[in-house]
């Protein structure tokens, strides 16, 4: 069960003893939300927990999305004093005034206290979930803080490159393939659960570009970014405007629409398999070991072997090594024994061999014979 579970991070509930209260609930059914409401009330007076009302405002953005009318709201829960209409704040690297309240009903309100969730209008832009809103005293002070807010994360952006010339080097050589793509969606949360959800599907082989992630319509220059990297557009319930349209078209920029998160996903993740090509998979056939090398003809050299493994045969890929050290990569030209040609040697058997643009043999080298085969890349 769940409080057995909770034992083992040394959470103890009443039920077992304990004095951490817990709730049977389930929102899929209504079962038990009464009780947990009072359980919530009775642990808050427990735990002296207050807030004051008549104090300048405070809270936490749940979600954030662009309304139908083009117009940023966020969800926010306020956590300390009250949020009037008309009042000045800053959220994130966002400012505004608030221009109305709506509460959990669907109703304006005139003022939303401690603990009350609240859809706020007036913001400059749509915030991130999480992002703290702060009332604060004139317009002049929020712009001050957004711009000081917005310059930091441009900085963090930036500053998270390599920090050496060889550092540089090093993530060049061991970089896998990119796969860029620009998203945008309805609602903050969307955005974000996508982007997650992205970077879970890359590899040490292929890894997600996020060019750009936002909320709302897909715009022109969300087209001209996912131009220039030749990266499609990922519309998460939202589609483009019509100047965008003009400009995918004529740049051939692909938009791929989706309203489940599953779907992308599995769509995407097939998309860069493909971008990889297929899984190449070697099976070696056969081993053998160089005894002596002569002439073939006037400029190759042909390496008389013994199969140790296996079977040799006409044109299958080879691999020449010394020491256990890779010479050449080539393929079997040509197989003779006792001056007939051959399509295959097996094992305990000596021919003659001439392999294909090379000439570096030596007695003592080992060749393995090894056929590839391709099959569909699944990430």
């Amino acid at each position: 069960t769940v409080r057995t579970r909770l034992l083992e991070h040394e959470v103890i509930v009443e039920e077992m003893s304990g004095d951490v209260l817990d709730a049977e609930v389930s929102a899929l059914k209504k079962i038990g939300l009464d009780e947990l409401m009072e359980k919530i009330h009775v642990q808050a007076e427990l735990l002296e927990l207050k807030a004051r009302p008549d104090r300048a405002a405070e809270g936490s953005v749940v979600e954030a999305k662009l309304d139908k009318g083009r117009c940023p709201v966020a969800t926010v829960l306020i956590e300390r004093g009250t949020l009037k209409r008309g009042d000045v704040f800053v959220v994130g690297s966002q400012t505004g005034k608030v221009r109305a309240l709506i509460d959990d009903k669907g109703k304006q309100v005139k003022e939303a206290g401690p603990s009350t969730p609240v859809e706020v209008l007036g913001i400059s832009g749509v915030p991130s979930a999480g992002d703290k809103l702060t009332v604060v005293e004139n317009e002049g002070r929020a712009r001050e803080v957004a711009a000081y807010r917005a310059e930091q994360n441009k900085l963090k952006r930036t500053t998270q490159v390599p920090t050496s010339l060889e550092n540089m080097f090093s993530a060049a050589a061991n970089s896998a393939v990119e796969f860029p793509v620009l998203v945008k969606a309805d609602v903050q949360g969307s955005t974000e659960a996508i982007v997650q959800a992205l970077n879970k599907i890359s590899n040490d082989d292929i890894k997600v570009r996020i060019l750009h992630s936002g909320v709302g319509p897909i715009t022109e220059s969300d087209v001209t970014l996912a131009g220039a990297s030749k990266a499609p557009i990922i519309g998460f319930n939202v589609r483009p405007n019509a100047k965008a349209r003009e400009i995918a078209k004529r740049d051939g920029v692909r938009f791929k629409y989706f309203d489940i998160i599953y779907d992308l996903t599995d769509d995407i993740r097939a998309e860069m398999a493909g971008e990889l090509g297929p899984e190449k998979i070697e099976n070696v056939v056969g081993r053998a070991e160089v005894k002596d090398v002569f002439k073939s003809g006037k400029k190759d050299k042909a390496a008389g072997l013994l199969v140790t493994e296996g079977a040799l045969r006409k044109g299958l890929f080879a691999r020449l090594t010394r020491d256990d050290v890779i010479v050449s990569a080539t393929t079997i030209a040509s197989l003779r024994r006792f001056k007939d040609d051959v399509e295959e040697v097996r094992a305990g058997m000596e021919c003659g061999a001439v392999l294909e643009d090379t000439n570096d043999i030596k007695p003592g080298d080992m060749l393995e014979v090894f056929q590839v085969t391709e099959k569909e890349r699944v990430l």
